[in-house]
């Protein structure tokens, strides 16, 4: 059974960090790409960052270059998402997917920036 699970979102000031948790388990993790999504009510889910297997291939999507850095460890078949320097519209819930043949995501954890 694939499962995807998100951790390490939670409220926090402008300015502030967090460091977001994926860990994998029923599917080739050491090979699937993994990625971090986000999205807000009312809006369409947006791609952050992505990873690919061994890590050599990184990229990010514009707003969060420079405060973002994605991640991975295959021992522990978890990859991250740190970010730095959180501002107000960085408010979402945070997905995480993993891709190898198929898609697969997890349920999300809740970033809140308020101050």
């Amino acid at each position: 059974q694939v499962q995807l699970v998100e951790s390490g979102g939670g409220l926090v000031q402008p300015g502030g960090s967090l460091r977001l948790s994926c860990t994998g388990s029923g599917f080739n993790f050491n090979r699937a790409v993994m990625s971090w999504y986000r999205q807000v009510p009312g809006l369409e889910r947006e791609w952050v960052a992505g990873i690919n297997g061994d890590g050599s291939v990184i990229t990010y999507m514009e707003s969060v270059k420079g405060r973002f850095t994605i991640s991975r460890d295959n021992a522990k078949n978890t990859a991250y998402l740190q970010m730095n320097s959180l501002k107000s519209e960085d408010t979402a819930l945070y997905l995480c997917k993993g891709y190898y043949g198929a898609p697969y995501w997890g349920q999300g954890t809740q970033v809140t920036v308020s101050s």
